[in-house]
């Protein structure tokens, strides 16, 4: 089970909202409105005051007597030998952390000594908006899931309007609970943290396998299932020319997008196999694939093939997998097809596993029409049939230019193909193949190696091998810091002795994580090489330079995202939350959406207890920190370097549960 993180108090401020039932049970305990600084009149002030001179006083005091003591010391351990030094150096650091926490209290009365008034705490939301995802069709907010009846999946295309967007904080159901820490999590989670009706597990497919237990659910182990996906990694394996699913690596295999993946069962398997998979599925009012998978802290996203492309660039996965999802592959004029097609690297494998496969079902003429179908449209893409085995078909991608030319029809090559569109309309045309990226599979650099980018292969994309070089070096500092600062933040109730150091976190203490400007998805890099058992969401905004290319040659996994919209995910899905430049990069963007839009979308996909770390100029993160105040987060400002002009806001989000 997962520690809880959190150590700070639960009830904290703040007015319901509307629409929200008292006999329910607040989730809150309301203070007087002069205690969170709203209203409360000239009496409310006074005491502000009053208050804030005491305040001056004793930290006048404080100052005086620190100062003083660093002088003291400093005299104390003139001269004398290394341990003296070292002891020191200790001090020195508790005298910086007081230093720290006298400028917040200063902060704290620049505020009082304003007037006593804060910007108002964000509201709760209602208890319907637990699930809330914007952007998309909320079934619960027109008609309960039970009405439905089973085998109905509402799904939806991505709408996103700033009109009649929610600007409350999403709270957690009633019961639930901080997920359980990798690895053990994959094998279990807690029932009430998802969203289920008990329709969804009817079908007993391979991927939607799992125990409903009385507070948990659990999914069955390889070792117990005869047809498990340990024997269909390796059937695939074995269909591509591999001697198992060991040497998926070997062969240049290492991203992995899979269409409608059941709850990640797949991608759990191929995890230890070291391939990165992203789950792809449609919103779900109920029983979501996505929510789900990402509680077991395996990679997913809400995405579907409709009308628009992904927001991934060409040219990006080395195997693109459906079995049994839902997508008419013979219907939209070979749309979807091509959408594949411009996803996966050249020598990619499409594996599609379906029931339309049997000789039993190609009896019927309909199937028969629908298989010719998908298979010429195969053909007029390039692809060659590898295999086929029961129900499961391998295609591999072309490598060779020249069979585009060969052929007699098919979909035309791109005369202009953005390399990574953002929710653009399918585009009927072959992408990528004027691309200095064209470059098979079993050409590159194998995992991991795959990371570190030779010159040649960072020419490509315009980056200098000395900038990427000290982007890296950067990193490993930042995220060494990074671990050094959260220790006394998590372990701070934990007495230790005189001299001792502070206890690291656990590396597995993290999971799922998201960078909101992941530039060379740098970050990434330097938590895997730190030995944190993490998996990245690398997004880059639309309105920053686009190296998601570069991120997923590297071997790395990410998306497009407008930090204006919703990102397409569930509630409570994510760690820890970082944002690197984010704020400065938005600074430049003339009549975009506010901070504090930002930072409630931010919250929404944050866990109870999760992480937000932000860096920025300082005084980007001083106004930050007056914003995040607003959802109730215990933030700190840090210093990085005496010679830099950027600051740390570190912040936690707390679990505060229903009374």
């Amino acid at each position: 089970m997962s520690r809880a993180l959190y150590r700070g108090a639960s009830g904290i401020g703040g007015k319901p909202a509307a629409g929200y039932d008292a006999a329910d049970e607040a989730r809150y305990d309301p203070k007087e409105p002069s205690e969170n600084g709203i209203g409360g009149g000239g009496r409310g002030r006074k005491r502000h005051l009053a208050a804030a001179a005491v305040k001056i006083g004793v930290l006048v005091f404080a100052a005086a007597a620190l100062v003083g003591s660093v002088a003291w010391a400093g005299s104390l351990y003139a001269g004398r030998g290394a341990a003296a030094a070292a002891a020191a150096a200790a001090a020195s650091r508790g005298y910086r952390r007081l230093q720290e926490q006298l400028v917040t209290d200063l902060l704290d009365i620049g505020e009082l000594a304003g007037g006593g008034v804060r910007a108002r705490e964000a509201e709760v939301c209602a208890p319907e908006y637990e699930n809330y995802v914007p952007c998309y069709y909320n079934v619960s907010d027109a008609v309960d899931v039970a009405d439905l009846g089973g085998g109905v999946v509402i799904s939806y295309e991505r709408q996103c309007t700033r009109e009649g967007k929610v600007a409350c904080l999403v709270a957690p159901p009633r019961s639930y609970r901080i997920p359980v820490r990798w690895p053990s999590g994959k094998g279990f989670i807690w029932k009430d943290n998802v969203r289920i009706s008990g329709q969804e597990f009817s079908s007993g497919s391979l991927f939607k396998r799992m125990m409903v237990e009385e507070d948990q659910i659990s999914f069955p182990s390889d070792a117990h299932m005869a047809d498990g996906v340990e024997d269909y990694a390796h059937q695939i394996a074995e269909m591509i020319g591999l001697r198992n699913e060991f040497n998926f690596n070997e062969a240049g295999v290492r991203t992995v997008l899979d269409i409608e993946c059941g709850f990640g069962t797949l991608g759990a398997h191929l995890f230890q196999r070291d391939l990165l998979t992203m789950c792809i599925a449609n919103y779900e009012a109920s029983g979501s694939q996505v929510q789900i998978t990402l509680e077991r802290g395996i990679p997913a996203m809400i995405g579907s093939f409709a009308s628009k492309q992904l927001p991934y660039p060409y040219l990006s996965f080395d195997m693109v997998h459906c079995a049994k999802c839902n997508v008419e592959w013979d219907k939209n004029d070979g749309g979807f097809l091509v959408e594949v097609d411009r996803l996966l690297s050249p020598s990619g494998y499409f594996v599609w596993t379906s029931s339309l496969n049997t000789h039993r079902a190609l009896r019927d003429k309909e199937n028969q029409k629908k298989w010719r179908t998908i298979r010429d449209f195969a053909d007029s893409l390039c692809w060659e049939m590898l295999s086929q085995q029961d129900e499961t078909i391998v295609w591999k991608k072309t490598n060779k230019l020249d069979c585009y030319a060969s052929r007699k029809s098919g979909p035309v090559l791109c005369s202009h193909d953005p390399e990574s569109p953002y929710y653009q309309p399918l585009n009927p045309c072959i992408a990528g193949t004027r691309s200095q990226r064209w470059i098979p599979i079993e050409h590159r650099t194998t995992w991991p190696s795959q990371s570190r980018l030779n010159s040649t292969e960072l020419d490509i994309h315009g980056v200098h091998s000395e900038d990427f070089a000290e982007n890296t070096a950067n990193w490993d500092s930042m995220v060494r810091n990074y671990w050094s600062l959260l220790s006394p933040l998590i372990f701070s109730d934990h007495p230790k002795r005189p001299g001792d150091e502070d206890p690291q976190p656990p590396f597995n203490m993290l999971r799922n994580v998201l960078d909101m400007n992941a530039h060379f998805g740098g970050f990434n890099a330097a938590l895997l090489k730190a030995g944190k058992s993490v998996w990245v969401m690398n997004v880059v905004p639309t309105n920053a330079p686009n190296y998601l290319p570069l991120i997923f040659d590297r071997g790395f996994i990410g998306v497009q995202h407008d930090w204006c919209e919703a990102f397409p995910t569930y509630p409570r899905t994510y760690d820890m939350v970082h944002a690197d430049g984010l704020l400065s990069l938005e600074k430049r963007q003339k009549h975009r959406c506010s901070t504090l839009d930002i930072f409630l979308e931010v919250d929404r996909i944050l866990r109870p207890e999760g992480w937000v770390i932000i860096r920025d100029t300082a005084p980007l993160i001083e106004a930050a920190r007056s914003v995040v105040t607003q959802l109730r987060w215990d933030a700190r400002i840090l210093d990085l370097d005496i010679a830099s002009d950027e600051k740390l806001l570190v912040c936690q989000k707390p679990f505060i549960r229903k009374q």
